[in-house]
């Protein structure tokens, strides 16, 4: 259980767009089962899975940290349309909390990206997203969004002033 605590605190002080005082509060983990697997760097938290540390909160029906020897390479939330799989905290440069939604949210420790996949949606500051498909480059403060191949999902983007 140990490893685990460790584990999740060094996916947690990799955060680049966390408040610095995220990183200091302890980390909450609930979940029905875990799976860790030292050798492979892979872990599986399953059932109405839930993590929380200061202002982050990450919510999905699977949420999957793969590790190496420099700490978290990525993480996965899976969720279903549903509920889908969510993810909320505070940044240092917006009025307000980021929050997204998305059957599949994919956050790249190491690029600074979290890819939203399935029925994507993010709020930025008093800005809202909305597609098939979303890229929030974090580093760059950028985001891409993508409606369905086949014309049936279209991005959506509101402004609020």
């Amino acid at each position: 259980m140990n490893k685990i605590i460790l584990l999740i605190s060094i996916f947690f002080t990799t955060f680049v767009f966390a408040l610095p005082e995220d990183a200091k509060q302890p980390i909450e983990i609930e979940a029905e089962s875990v799976i860790v697997d030292e050798i492979l760097g892979f872990n599986e938290f399953s059932g109405n899975a839930e993590v929380r540390q200061g202002s982050l909160l990450m919510t999905a029906e699977l949420i999957q940290v793969q590790t190496n020897t420099d700490g978290v390479e990525t993480m996965k939330a899976t969720g279903t349309v549903d509920n889908p799989a969510k993810y909320i905290q505070s940044q240092e440069n917006q009025a307000r909390f980021i929050e997204a939604t998305a059957t599949l949210i994919t956050y790249d420790v190491n690029e600074g990206m979290i890819f939203l996949v399935g029925n994507a949606y993010l709020i930025q500051g008093f800005d809202s997203f909305s597609g098939d498909t979303l890229t929030y480059d974090i580093n760059n403060d950028k985001v891409i969004v993508k409606g369905s191949e086949d014309g049936t999902k279209r991005v959506k983007f509101k402004i609020d002033l």
